[in-house]
């Protein structure tokens, strides 16, 4: 509140206010969506084994629950719907289906498990280290490690689809290619984190 020069009533002090965020709002709702997806995934991956049909629906469900993860953060950032549920959520849905596939495909012995540790390891590392270094400050996504992210659901889906042989070569150029932005950015972000702590 400001008081008149000459006297009056009080006035309120336009934009003083905090903006309150529902924590049930449409980007939350797809963020849960995505990882109420993730068992779907599954059961639809390991129904019936060599099913065309189940196999397509698992590729189905994770393009529809990867799309997701893009929707979701571009409405939070469009519309001011950021919320710290949110912030927590999102990267736990990300990892829990794109870890789900991973796993999955290895399971199935579609997938070499090395390629599958290799960047659980580095999804986990990651983590770990964001939070190693969150009182020095935030590690902020770089755009290697969104070309990453792309190149990973890019690459999975390719995998996931009954596509026939032939295509071998082009699933395993984009896991390749998916394998080093994974490694490569994950290195990044070490480094990033070490100037970081060193400054601290």
């Amino acid at each position: 509140m400001t008081v008149p020069a000459d006297g009056g009533p009080p006035e309120p002090v336009v934009g003083v206010a905090a903006v309150h965020v529902p924590l049930l709002n449409v980007a939350n709702i797809l963020t849960v969506s995505r990882l109420v997806l993730v068992p779907v995934f599954l059961l639809a991956l390991f129904a019936v084994e060599g099913s065309t049909g189940w196999r397509l629906t698992a590729a189905l469900v994770f393009a529809v629950a990867s799309i997701t993860d893009h929707v979701d953060g571009w409405l939070a950032r469009k519309f001011g719907l950021v919320t710290d549920f949110g912030k927590v959520i999102d990267p736990i849905a990300d990892k829990a289906l794109t870890g789900a596939a991973l796993f999955g495909l290895s399971i199935l012995g579609e997938l070499p498990w090395w390629v599958t540790l290799t960047i659980a390891v580095r999804e986990v590392g990651i983590t770990l280290l964001r939070f190693w270094v969150i009182r020095y400050g935030v590690i902020a996504a770089s755009y290697g490690g969104k070309a990453k992210t792309i190149m990973q659901i890019i690459a999975i889906e390719l995998f996931l689809l009954p596509l026939p042989a032939w295509c071998d070569p082009v699933l395993w150029v984009a896991m390749g290619i998916a394998l080093v932005l994974t490694v490569g950015t994950g290195v990044d972000y070490v480094f990033r984190a070490l100037r970081l702590r060193a400054r601290g």
